[in-house]
């Protein structure tokens, strides 16, 4: 089976339904921010207090080149590491790339409950999100096999629709080679 990863905007759930998608698939689970985290033993705030946005992203980089290599996995990627050119070829060319979309007004509502994302700290969070997304969103279509928006909908039914949308790919001759082509039934 082809290595899944998930890109899209904070607050989209790509860790929670990544869980989900892994689970179901019967594959290993990384965040790529927590894997940043556990080899650099401080969080992704401090690493950007320190190293600013540059040093995190070359960090990201590099593990976004070790995780992409791995087989058989669900990754959910953190909402910038599109913006890298290698990440993106890494990406594209390694498995299937889903884009977890979010509306901005549910985008605001996920993130205001997390205070340890860097980019949200200072100013106005939803103008700061709004922006974000004019400037990665559509690099985020671009990249992406399958597009599904979470907005409103409970973790599960994305997930159901990710496993209906590679069953699709699998049906379709241009699509990336070795997929599954059924995804296990729900449990619910």
């Amino acid at each position: 089976m082809a290595s899944i990863f998930l890109i899209g905007p904070m607050g989209a759930g790509k860790t929670t339904v990544g869980r989900q998608l892994a689970r179901r698939l019967g594959c290993a689970f990384f965040d790529s921010d927590r894997e940043i985290e556990a080899a650099c033993g401080v969080d992704i705030p401090t690493i950007f207090d320190f190293e600013g946005e540059v040093g995190f992203r070359c960090r990201e980089e590099r593990m976004i080149d070790l995780l992409t290599s791995k087989t058989n996995i669900v990754l959910a990627t953190g909402g910038g590491a599109v913006l890298r050119e290698q990440n993106r070829l890494n990406l594209k060319s390694r498995g299937v790339v889903v884009f977890l979309d979010v509306d901005i007004d549910v985008q605001v509502e996920r993130t205001s409950r997390n205070n340890s994302r860097p980019l949200l700290q200072h100013g106005d969070a939803r103008a700061t999100l709004m922006e974000i997304s004019r400037l990665r969103g559509p690099i985020y279509h671009e990249l992406a096999h399958v597009h599904i928006s979470t907005s409103n909908q409970r973790h599960q039914r994305v997930v159901d629709k990710i496993c209906r949308k590679l069953d699709e790919l699998t049906r379709t001759p241009s699509h990336p080679e070795n997929i599954s082509s059924e995804c296990p039934p729900s449990d619910t």
